[in-house]
């Protein structure tokens, strides 16, 4: 596993090999996960790291579902398992519909095969649902509502067939986490009033 300097050092390479502000998105994801993870007894550097890299696979400028293939792929060639394993998982809070996800992707048919034996092969754990929920609260500024992180994607992506279930399962990580840290995690996440009071911007990819 990467040390905590490690990955931000991948990070770094990464903004500068294709700058934008997924990668502010993808700290604030990272500090999210670390606080998160400190209040319900998880490993704060590790959720730190999982949340810093999940969306490593932007670093060639691949964006869609080539980001996550893209960013497994990377993970694997440094012998990053784990981390490789999150690029794929956090883009699916419900993993019995991964299926019917993968098939809209703009990606090959063997990548999406690929995709669809991994997750059969698994069974998602804390840190696979901590940054589902963390990729769902987090702008580039910080923290913010999933109501609000939800509708600015919508606003920038579109809705499809399969959005409302999968905002129903990002609603379920919430109440999960929220019942393992023993209250909400808007309570103490920083500068979430802020966040979410603000302008939604509706001009950036992430």
């Amino acid at each position: 596993m990467l040390t905590v300097q490690q990955a931000e050092n991948e990070m770094a390479e990464a903004e500068k090999l294709t700058p934008g502000l997924w990668a502010p998105h993808s700290r604030s994801a990272g500090v999210n996960a670390r606080i998160i993870a400190e209040h319900c007894g998880l490993d704060g550097d590790k959720a730190y790291i999982f949340g810093l890299l999940h969306d490593i696979g932007r670093r060639d400028g691949s964006w869609d579902g080539r980001h996550i293939i893209d960013g497994y792929n990377y993970m694997m060639s440094i012998n990053q398992p784990e981390i490789a394993r999150i690029c794929l998982t956090h883009t699916f809070p419900s993993q019995s519909e991964v299926s019917r996800y993968v098939v809209k992707m703009k990606i090959t048919d063997e990548q999406k095969r690929f995709m669809c034996d991994y997750s059969d092969g698994i069974e998602y754990n804390d840190y696979d649902r901590l940054i589902q929920l963390c990729d769902a609260i987090s702008l580039p500024s910080g923290a913010v509502i999933m109501e609000k992180r939800l509708m600015d994607v919508a606003l920038r992506h579109g809705v499809g067939e399969y959005s409302v279930a999968k905002w129903k399962s990002f609603f379920a990580l919430k109440a999960l986490f929220d019942k393992k840290c023993g209250c909400n995690i808007y309570t103490f996440l920083p500068n979430i009033i802020e966040n979410t009071l603000s302008d939604m911007p509706i001009d950036f990819r992430i």
